[in-house]
């Protein structure tokens, strides 16, 4: 990951990835992102608590 953000009223978690590409997370409660960039091994927790739980868009570059 090269950058994470996130939007509390919304609750989308927005990802940059080394490869560029960024991906939004729709409906991440604030815990999990506070979760997420508490974790000693934020891929690992990405993986596991993030990627496959939550609806996710590409957002594309303009």
């Amino acid at each position: 990951m090269s950058s994470v953000g996130y939007d509390d009223t919304t609750k989308i978690l927005e990802i940059e990835f080394h490869t560029g590409l960024v991906y939004q997370y729709l409906g991440v409660p604030p815990k999990v992102y506070a979760d997420l960039m508490h974790s000693g091994e934020i891929g690992k927790y990405f993986s596991e608590k993030v990627r496959p739980k939550f609806q996710t868009k590409q957002v594309v570059a303009r």
